[in-house]
């Protein structure tokens, strides 16, 4: 997902990804998982990363 992002976004690096295990899940695929973008330029369309995130099942947040 973050490196379809940078791709689609054309991003100059690609964006991190942070990932926690539940507690007590073994499996990795019960890990949530988080990706932080910084964009201090405010150059990418908030419209198209919801967009983007919701294709992963996921929401866009601001700090």
């Amino acid at each position: 997902m973050a490196q379809e992002l940078g791709e689609r976004f054309g991003l100059a690096e690609e964006p991190q990804l942070v990932r926690d295990a539940l507690a007590g899940e073994d499996d990795a695929e019960d890990a949530q998982w988080l990706v932080v973008l910084r964009d201090e330029g405010e150059r990418l369309d908030a419209g198209a990363l919801d967009e983007f995130a919701r294709e992963w099942d996921g929401w866009r947040e601001e700090p």
